[in-house]
């Protein structure tokens, strides 16, 4: 597949900013395809803060809610350690599409549907789970670390890809039904979309620009797809 090339993420990493803008000028591509909706692609250019209402609460589930506002608050407090607003690597994605008139692809899952996904799937277990690792991480951060062999982790660049795959491998057993609703419905999601986008414009070259967490499913679920049909 010579015409996609598909880049691995941190979302706060200042190498991820730089990879992006590298391959660009390496592969000039025709198609810059992304790890966002619509609705996300929005907020994030236009630095809209998420406000939910009871409704959109009620819509997308508690659990969701909760996911969300986590994720957001450690993402937040991580990305003013490294100076990098979460985001910054899909948001440069977006501006060099619209610099090089790009055309943009947004192609992952439409957060609503992964929320409520995960609010309907998310057992009492692993809840428990949850909040007992937030808790270790909390007072004993470097054994946690240690756990995934991300001693000397460097927030500004990219984790290993062997990092990354403990680290999924973990999400697998401990979440069960965090991993197939955030990662893996995520990765065949994404790949349905890049699929399409090879059939229909099979002269144009594609660079998707996904979280490191989704480029190895997503590579390994491309090479069992037929895409010239």
């Amino acid at each position: 597949m010579n015409n996609l090339k598909i880049i691995g993420t941190s979302h706060i990493a200042k190498q991820s900013i730089e990879e992006i803008k590298k391959a660009v000028e390496e592969f000039q591509p025709d198609i810059m395809a992304v790890e966002l909706d619509r609705q996300r692609a929005i907020a994030l250019m236009q630095k809209q803060k998420n406000k939910m209402s009871f409704r959109d609460i009620a819509k997308i589930g508690v659990k969701g809610y909760a996911f969300v506002k986590i994720g957001h608050y450690v993402q937040q407090k991580l990305g003013k350690i490294v100076g990098v607003a979460p985001g910054s690597e899909m948001k440069t994605a977006l501006e060099i599409a619209n610099t090089k008139k790009l055309r943009v692809a947004f192609i992952d899952q439409p957060i609503n549907i992964t929320l409520k996904n995960f609010s309907k799937e998310l057992t009492w277990k692993e809840k428990g789970t949850f909040a007992l690792d937030l808790v270790k991480g909390i007072f004993s951060p470097k054994k946690q670390m240690k756990k995934y062999g991300l001693e000397e982790f460097d927030l500004r660049k990219v984790p290993e890809q062997q990092a990354i795959a403990k680290i999924v491998s973990h999400v697998k057993k401990q979440y069960p039904s965090i991993y197939k609703t955030i990662i893996a419905d995520r990765d065949k999601y994404m790949v349905k979309q890049l699929v399409r986008l090879l059939r229909q414009h099979p002269e144009k070259k594609i660079l998707a620009v996904v979280g490191a967490g989704h480029k190895e499913g997503m590579e390994k679920l491309l090479l069992k797809v037929d895409i010239i049909r």
